[in-house]
């Protein structure tokens, strides 16, 4: 399953500082069933033990920074030593499905009702090494970003509503409502300010993203709308891309959607 994985969102296409991929276990263990989540916290090991699954796949890597010891002085040591002691595999596919195609930001866009979906900001083309069933190695296309498309353009504060209703959000970080009608749509799921000045280069009339900085948002009245929704509101259907691609590749796989809302935000 870990190939099937890699070989939608191969690990190529993740950023530099990312740390995707296999993080606890082995390859060669047999599935008795999927935990998918957006986090790994100690709640999330005991749900999948709880659902008798001993594979968790996660959007956020668990181990992303530098581990000098295991102790269980902290959250992060604690899930680990968790999942070791009850051999849980555990694996992340973090920035590489967010620039796949059909990955996080296409699920976004998905939800957003968006067509004719192309990527921009930095694109990549990488190889995906032959497998069984798979004689011909095949190349997979990938960005940093979404675009796309309504079909039938929609004023500013339609757009914003609409978002909130979508990703259940109880607030919607923009800036100065667009007097013009929203039709293209550029999408960065997660913390994405990076991408707000391709997505003005690419002339999209509103930029989604997860998170932004406060300096950010100067400077671009009447140019874009910018509408920030949420680190965790923005990737929160990212369990339903991980499930796609199991059920579909790996037919045999029990798939479980996490129950535990693990944003650490909460809104007061």
């Amino acid at each position: 399953m870990v190939n099937a994985l890699e070989q939608f969102a191969p690990l190529p296409l993740q950023a530099d500082f990312d740390n995707a991929g296999l993080q606890i276990g082995l390859t060669e263990a047999e599935v008795s069933g999927a935990l998918l989540c957006l986090d790994v916290t100690e709640k999330i090991i005991d749900e999948a033990l709880s659902l008798g699954c001993n594979l968790v796949v996660a959007h956020h890597p668990l181990i992303f920074h530098k581990l000098s010891r295991i102790t269980g002085e902290n959250e992060v040591q604690r899930t680990v030593m968790k999942a070791i002691e009850n051999h849980v595999t555990i694996m992340a596919m973090h920035t590489n499905l967010d620039s796949a195609r059909g990955g996080v930001n296409y699920k976004i866009a998905e939800k957003m009702g968006l067509e004719r979906l192309r990527f921009f900001g930095k694109l990549q083309r990488v190889e995906v090494p032959s497998t069984p069933g798979h004689a011909v190695p095949a190349i997979v296309e990938g960005g940093e970003g979404v675009i796309g498309y309504f079909l039938t353009a929609m004023a500013a504060d339609d757009f914003i509503l609409m978002l909130k209703r979508e990703f259940g959000v109880e607030c919607v970080m923009a800036n100065q409502l667009l007097r013009r009608e929203i039709r293209s749509v550029a999408i960065c799921g997660g913390a994405g300010s990076f991408l707000l000045n391709d997505a003005v280069a690419e002339k999209a009339d509103a930029f989604v993203t997860g998170e932004m900085h406060y300096h950010d948002y100067f400077g671009h009245d009447q140019e874009i709308q910018i509408a920030v929704i949420g680190h965790y509101q923005s990737e929160q259907y990212t369990n339903e891309v991980l499930r796609e691609v199991i059920e579909t590749r790996c037919p045999g796989v029990k798939c479980h959607l996490t129950k535990v809302n693990t944003n650490p935000i909460i809104y007061l």
